[in-house]
């Protein structure tokens, strides 16, 4: 097996703006696992320097973990990334780029998408939100509400001076949506139970990482105050890190980038479950290739935020959309993506 990669650079067609500022453009980085008949598997890194990352970080990694990758067996997919995690401890989007080009691969292998092969049902995913990031006005504001006006759910970044007046403007110009709130760990526990109290009289459905991710104990004390429920986002990286936010949080967001892998993501699932606490799974910028890995386990979700593909003015694949709000998971083999012509 031959691993091979190529670098893409991405824009969004606003500037995305959250709480901890933007980029103007996005390198992403593609994986090409290439086996003896020739046949392919992708997947996309897409790093983020929050957990560490940026694409040159990423480029070395994925040049260490190259003779790791080349000499594995393509069907012992579990063995290969406790592997890969045992040569590196962090980065995670490299190695869930890896993760989704070997299902990828033993997909088409198959002949079968990676949702069969987990037994499936795509007709079981929940809608996606679509993000409405930080405006620099109001008029901006009101102008991407109405060019989101195909999506059911609108998901709100926070974490702003402003933060009351967003969530009133984008209520008053989408009354019938349903609204979600990311605040990307910007508020203060005291300020947190008072923007939450705002927000469920605007008929918000939950507030997803209102502190910062150290602060469990903060989260805790929100929890168990807030009319609304709580999804931990930074504060959940993997499944190992589950246990200690019972009680503190409601649910929990996956992140391909942040978790490492396709298999890590459905043990977060289980270990959530066990612990009857929520489950959603979000992205980062990404292209349709990246969306595409998570969005085979979207029938095991409560919630999905699929939308990082759809903020792109230049995605080079197709795969997984979310026209409507509605996840249609590719029925190809493996992930089922192409390049775009």
């Amino acid at each position: 097996m031959r691993l091979e990669h190529d670098v893409a650079v991405v824009h969004t067609t606003h500037p995305f703006v959250i709480a901890r500022g933007a980029a103007p453009e996005n390198r992403l980085i593609r994986v090409r696992l290439i086996d003896d008949d020739g046949m392919e598997g992708w997947g996309e890194a897409a790093p983020n320097r929050f957990y560490g990352e940026t694409a040159d970080t990423a480029l070395g990694a994925l040049a260490r973990l190259k003779p790791i990758v080349e000499a594995a067996d393509p069907w012992k997919i579990e063995d290969t990334e406790a592997e890969l995690n045992r040569a590196l401890r962090f980065n995670a989007s490299v190695k869930s780029a890896i993760s989704a080009a070997l299902h990828d691969l033993a997909g088409k292998k198959l002949g079968v998408p990676v949702y069969k092969m987990w037994g499936l049902d795509p007709a079981r995913a929940p809608l996606s939100s679509f993000t409405i990031a930080i405006a620099a006005s109001d008029a901006e504001l009101r102008e991407r509400i109405g060019q989101a006006a195909e999506y059911p759910v609108l998901k709100i970044k926070l974490g702003t001076d402003r933060d009351e007046h967003i969530a009133r403007i984008v209520r008053e110009a989408a009354p019938d949506k349903i609204l979600r709130v990311d605040a990307n760990a910007a508020w203060s526990a005291k300020h947190a139970l008072r923007m939450i109290e705002i927000l469920r009289e605007l008929g918000v459905e939950y507030v997803e990482q209102p502190l910062p991710p150290h602060d469990i104990d903060g989260l805790r004390f929100v929890r168990e105050r807030s009319s609304l429920p709580v999804i931990a986002d930074e504060s959940c990286i993997v499944a190992a890190d589950i246990a200690r936010l019972v009680g503190a949080v409601d649910g929990i967001n996956i992140k391909l980038a942040k978790c490492g892998s396709l298999r890590e993501a459905l043990r977060m699932i289980a270990t959530a479950r066990a612990h009857n606490m929520l489950v959603m799974a979000g992205c980062m910028i990404e292209t349709s290739l990246g969306i595409t890995a998570a969005a085979h386990f979207a029938p095991l979700l409560d919630y999905a935020d699929f939308d990082g593909a759809a903020l792109l003015s230049d995605d080079p694949y197709v795969g997984a959309t979310i026209a409507g709000g509605r996840i249609q998971i590719p029925t190809g083999p493996g992930l089922g993506v192409t390049r775009r012509s």
